[in-house]
Parts: structure tokens; C-alpha cells; sequence
């Protein structure tokens, strides 16, 4: 099988719309029912889910828990949910699989995690999106948003800061079977990355 992959120039919130427009147009050539978006302040899961309406794909958001950015705080606004919902885009809010606990016993204690290790090779090798990637996959599956198999495949998007620069067809696991986790396509990435 031959399918083209888009090389984009740079990262950021600027290819969010070609993007998106790959991720949909991959994922219904393959009959693919399910997208698994990660969206911080709830703008790629708008446009996804603008981009997407009517064409029968399940839009699943997922988002970092409450206290990155201050306790008790979560950086998508009430009205953001309320109207994402509102499209019947379903919506994660779940600690980081590669950072949370593990990171605040390196951040306290010095050295690195497993879990850092496998997180910084995915960014060094490929980029911040395709850790992103992998990461809101499993996020998703482990919440039950998504079903997993050995038939299922996702189309997962991700980015680096904002918006998306990074689609790929998934194969998804749940975190305590990380390893089993195949991405399958490349649909969008970065040339050069960060």
C-alpha cells in the first residue's frame, strides 16, 4: 500500500486545518469511526469537531487534569466544555499517562522514570505530537471512550503547544499494556521539529 504523508514546514497552530482535514479524510477511507483529539483550552476539538459534523465520527477530546497551570484550575473555560458537548464531542480530563505521579518523584527527588524515558524518546525521536499521540490514545481507552482490540484502529491527533501538527492511524491499548499500543499510519507530521 503507497499513501502520501504530509510533511509539514513547522510546528504549531497554523497547520491545525490541513490537519484536521487529512485526519478525517484518512479516517473514513478507512472506515475508521473514532478521533481522539488533544485539545488543552478546547480549540483543535472545536475546529475538529466543526470539520467532522455530519460525516458519522465519534470526537473524543482529551484534555490534562485540573492544577498544571494553578491548583484547582483547569485551562478550558466552562463555556468551551458546555458547547463541545454540546456537538456530542465527549470529553477526557485525565492526568498525563507519562508524567503524573512518576514526574513529581523525579521533580522531587532527581534522576528519571521509566516513564520519562519512554516519554522524551518519543519527543527526541519524533516529536512532541507524536508523544501526544500515543499518550491521549491511552488516556482515552483507559477512560472507556474508545473500545480496544486487536481490530480497532483510532485516528489520534496531537500537537506541539497549540493546535495540531501531528495525525496518525492507532491501534490503541490501554496504559497497563503500553507496549501492545501500534501506530499504524502517519497521516501529518513536522519535518523539523522543536
Amino acid at each position: 500500500m503507497e499513501k502520501p504523508i504530509i510533511y509539514l514546514e513547522s510546528t504549531g497552530k497554523e497547520n491545525t486545518q490541513m490537519v484536521i482535514d487529512a485526519a478525517i479524510k484518512r479516517a473514513q477511507e478507512l472506515d475508521i469511526k473514532q478521533i481522539v483529539v488533544a485539545s488543552t483550552t478546547g480549540y483543535t476539538a472545536l475546529e475538529m469537531a466543526k470539520a467532522a459534523k455530519g460525516k458519522n465520527l465519534k470526537i473524543i477530546c482529551v484534555s490534562y487534569q485540573y492544577g498544571v497551570k494553578g491548583d484547582g484550575k483547569w485551562e478550558m473555560d466552562l463555556d468551551t466544555l458546555k458547547e463541545l458537548q454540546n456537538m456530542g464531542v465527549e470529553v477526557v480530563v485525565q492526568s498525563h499517562l507519562f508524567s503524573g505521579i512518576e514526574r513529581a518523584i523525579s521533580n522531587k527527588l532527581g534522576g528519571a522514570s521509566r516513564v520519562d524515558v519512554i516519554s522524551n524518546t518519543l519527543r527526541s525521536l519524533f516529536g512532541q505530537g507524536f508523544k501526544v499521540v500515543a499518550e491521549i490514545t491511552m488516556m482515552a481507552a483507559d477512560s472507556g471512550k474508545i473500545p480496544v482490540s486487536p481490530e480497532t484502529e483510532v485516528v489520534a491527533i496531537g500537537g506541539t503547544g497549540h493546535g495540531a501538527d501531528v495525525a496518525v492511524v492507532i491501534k490503541p491499548s490501554h496504559s497497563q499494556k503500553f507496549f501492545d499500543a501500534q501506530i499504524r499510519e502517519i497521516i501529518a507530521m513536522p519535518r523539523i521539529r522543536q
